[in-house]
């Protein structure tokens, strides 16, 4: 007798596609009375099966369409606003699109009667049904309720601004009269452009004058994204309100000027640094976001590759010396150093920092922010700090020969120290301390270890293909026959899950330079970079580059991003 999956139970049809076996399915129907869940959604949260297998299973057995990933894209936002957002996010569906016989909408659960019955009766129209996964559901919620949200608010903010004529000078705002302070337009609007900021999580704000508007962008996973743009005559307003937030001079409109926001939203508290900027076009404010909450990365999930990994985790437990780890701006240097610290962290350690500004609160490491504005720069941090018996100091960043001279100082004595410094890779690292103005010899003598990182973008898990790179590609990467053969390229091509981009998180790419005999005497002798890249080569270093194209040949990152982030030597 054929199988009809008609006539079938959920799990029977799991077992038939080969999805999971009898084993499983019988673990989960133990199991899902414990989770509350229905029988799918258990065998997905165990990973026994993934959505998509899921939503096959349920269109054999229940012949109800699965959405279209492409569809998602491309909702029509009056269609979707038809049903609530709050009705959406606890009933578990979306509409999709509207015809002549009804409304078809996305259910999570196509057999939950109740809400199919409510539903009509809140749109009042004929329902066809269409199953979606509950993560695709979840984000596309996410995108489409955000833009209903973000339009109507700053549609709202803008409905309500009234401002003055202004001449050449003077671009002044005058918020009406008959508005309270705390419902005035510009408040509104920063505060939705900080709040969504924070929700997509951003790692900086950009506001900058254009010709007829401002923009609005946000950094995210390391890329810039325009997210708004207000009428330009807000724009005064938008800058004022930052500098009064930041305690700014209101009055100053022709020099640069740096300050601090700290904020306490319902989501997370967030320390804002803020950098206001003249242009021709009007002052730009960029504000970088960052997280006061708990620091929650390991030194296992920031992405160093095995061999690596044994390197960096010895060097990190000896008693003494200088580890110190390059990159530019963005590039993940302090979430490297305080997962360093976080693995290193006991009760027989004792741990200082001195940054500026801290970044990450670790639990059990004393922690100290420069404040250059009263005299606490770094080297007056630094010299109190050895008398605060430390077995362990982070010096934030190692930016004059006087901070430099004082780590050399600290791992001469038998203490551990760790710290960053702009450099393009990890031999130019060495050869920048001596530019500072570090003899060699106390440059060789007290280094362990150097360590250049990069982040790449990972491509979304969601919408993952397989991608034929042109000619031209593979020239850029550098990539050898080997390589070729290796690699399973693949790119991701944009949905709900990414926000169209194709990527999804960020992982780092690693270059490790140990400062081993050979390499110590290179630099006693002061030895260019070259000559210390060529030795660190031939004792095994991976560069930058090779890091990068190891996680494009795993699928991890697009050889895109392999161009874009690393030079082939």
């Amino acid at each position: 007798m054929s199988f009809n999956p008609s006539f079938a139970r959920l799990g029977e049809i799991l077992i038939h596609e080969e999805f999971v076996t009898e084993d499983r399915v019988k673990e989960a129907i133990v199991k899902q009375n414990n989770f509350g869940l229905k029988l799918g959604d258990t065998l997905i949260k165990l990973g026994y099966i993934t959505e998509r297998q899921l939503l096959t299973a349920l269109h054999a057995q229940l012949d109800y369409d699965i959405v279209k990933e492409s569809e998602l894209m491309e909702l029509d936002i009056d269609v979707v606003r038809q049903i609530p957002e709050p009705y959406a996010v606890e009933n578990k569906v979306i509409a999709l699109r509207e015809d002549s016989d009804g409304i078809v909408v996305a259910f999570v659960d196509p057999e939950n009667l109740t809400v199919l019955d409510s539903l009509k009766k809140l749109l009042g129209k004929n329902i066809k049904q269409e199953i979606i996964g509950e993560t695709t559901l979840r984000d596309t919620i996410e995108r489409y309720y955000k833009s209903i949200r973000t339009t109507s608010e700053v549609e709202d903010a803008v409905d309500n601004f009234d401002f003055v004529a202004v001449d050449e000078d003077e671009n002044e705002i005058s918020i009406s009269s008959t508005s309270d302070e705390a419902d005035a337009p510009v408040v509104k609007l920063l505060n939705l452009i900080i709040i969504e900021a924070i929700k997509a999580n951003a790692t900086d704000i950009h506001i900058e004058p254009m010709n007829k508007n401002t923009r609005v962008r946000y950094r995210v996973d390391g890329a810039l994204r325009e997210v708004m743009t207000p009428p330009i005559a807000m724009h005064a307003g938008l800058i004022s309100l930052v500098k009064v937030m930041s305690k700014l001079n209101i009055a100053e409109r022709r020099l640069p000027q740096d300050g601090h926001i700290s904020l306490k939203t319902a989501l997370k508290s967030v320390d804002v640094r803020v950098s206001i900027t003249p242009t021709v076009l009007g002052e730009k404010v960029v504000m970088r976001l960052l997280d006061k909450g708990d620091f929650g990365f390991v030194l296992s999930s920031l992405g160093f590759e095995e061999e690596d990994m044994a390197i960096f985790d010895k060097i990190i437990r000896r008693p003494y010396g200088i580890i110190i780890v390059s990159g530019p701006t963005g590039s993940g240097k302090s979430t490297s150093l305080h997962a360093a610290l976080k693995e290193i962290l006991d009760i027989e350690t004792n741990i200082v920092t001195v940054e500026d500004p801290v970044e990450y609160r670790l639990e059990g490491v004393t922690q100290i922010e420069t404040k250059e504005q009263i005299g606490l720069t770094f080297s007056t941090a630094l010299r109190s700090v050895l008398r605060q018996d430390p077995d362990v100091v982070l010096i934030g960043e190692i930016r004059d020969e006087e901070t430099a001279d004082i780590a050399i100082k600290f791992s001469l004595t038998g203490h551990l120290v760790f710290t960053t410094l702009h450099a393009n890779d990890a031999p130019s690292t060495v050869t920048r301390m001596i530019d500072i103005g570090i003899k060699p010899y106390l440059v060789g003598s007290s280094l362990s270890l150097v360590m250049a990182q990069r982040l790449v973008r990972k491509i979304c898990p969601y919408c993952i293909a397989d991608y034929e790179p042109t000619e031209q590609e593979i020239s850029d990467a550098g990539l050898t026959e080997q390589d070729i053969a290796e690699a399973e390229f693949k790119l991701g091509t944009g949905c709900v899950h990414c926000d169209n981009t194709g990527f999804r998180g960020r992982t780092g790419i690693f270059e490790l330079l140990t400062v081993d005999p050979e390499i110590r005497g290179i630099i006693y002798e002061g030895g260019n970079q070259d000559l210390i890249r060529e030795a660190a080569l031939n004792s095994g270093m991976r560069t930058l580059h090779d890091a990068a194209v190891i996680k494009m040949k795993r699928g991890v990152t697009t050889i895109r991003e392999v161009i874009k982030m690393t030079i082939v030597e």
